[in-house]
């Protein structure tokens, strides 16, 4: 395993800790990303520091002080995919949950890059498209529930 990936590891068991005692008010976004010529088709990636089996959306946190959740789901998929986004994401969902011990408002948006051409960050051990039917997801390991929640929300047929 790498060493930064080992790092990151370390790191999140840190963090969440932290979340643990403190119980912290948190703010995260997930991305859907359509393929950009096949809107039947979903981006969906493995992360290489916290559920490394599990198949999830791209996306982290972010200070709404500094950015809206539309322009975090932006640098994500820039910083770990290193995609392009440039029509405005939409938001399909906001929810908050306290599932880590801490209170976590995770805002989801439908997007389209520019290009299904992918780079992983370090962040990433694996990403693939699939399709959006809920039930032909990768069966190789188990699914995200915000993958799941993503693909029930209503959708328009082509974000802005």
């Amino acid at each position: 395993m790498p060493f930064r990936s080992v790092v990151m590891r370390l790191g999140h068991r840190g963090i969440r800790l932290w979340w643990k005692v403190r119980k912290p008010t948190t703010f995260g976004v997930k991305a859907l990303l359509l393929h950009p010529d096949d809107p039947a088709r979903c981006l969906v990636v493995r992360h290489s520091y916290v559920d490394q089996e599990w198949w999830a959306l791209p996306g982290g946190g972010y200070n709404p002080k500094r950015e809206t959740a539309e322009g975090a789901a932006i640098r994500e998929v820039r910083e770990e995919l290193s995609l392009s986004i440039t029509e405005p994401p939409v938001v399909l969902q906001t929810l908050t949950t306290n599932r880590e011990g801490k209170v976590d408002n995770l805002t989801i948006v439908l997007a389209r890059p520019t290009s299904d051409h992918f780079e992983l960050s370090a962040e990433l051990t694996e990403a693939r498209w699939v399709s959006t039917d809920p039930d032909a997801l990768p069966t190789d390991g188990p699914v995200s529930r915000w993958l799941r929640i993503a693909l029930a929300c209503p959708r328009p047929a082509r974000p802005r």
